[in-house]
């Protein structure tokens, strides 16, 4: 594939921490060969809980989530992923998470040098 023709996307997703190994294993199961998760914090519209804390209430307002960065090489991929973690993290109540997408005007791999869709592919090791 011509680095001209290739549209790089990045997806990342912030899901609730439970959901991590179910989420990872999903993208592996299409074939995302690629991800880079985090431990994060944060809040949407539930805006944290209370907590009880040696027996007072405390209001957390940030809360333990897992974000996912994943690159891909087409928008035909970027929405099979999305629909992966959609499918995985969903539980229908709030801090289910969100997923956000955004063009990439390059990628670099640091130890050969490729550029664009080469990049992010799996390299064969068997060559």
């Amino acid at each position: 594939m011509d680095n001209n023709e290739c549209q790089l996307i990045k997806i990342e997703a912030v899901v609730r921490e439970e959901m991590f190994l179910d989420v990872k294993k999903a993208l592996m199961d299409i074939g995302v060969n690629g991800i880079t998760a985090y431990q994060v914090v944060g809040c949407g519209i539930q805006r944290g809980m209370s907590e009880y804390v040696r027996g007072q209430k405390v209001d957390v307002q940030v809360l333990p989530k897992i974000k996912f960065e994943i690159v891909v090489s087409s928008e035909e991929w970027e929405a099979k992923t999305i629909e992966a973690i959609k499918k995985t993290a969903f539980t229908g109540n709030p801090g289910d998470g969100k997923i956000f997408t955004y063009y990439l005007k390059q990628a670099v791999k640091i130890r050969t040098g490729e550029t664009g869709y080469d990049a992010i592919q799996t390299p064969n090791f068997d060559d």
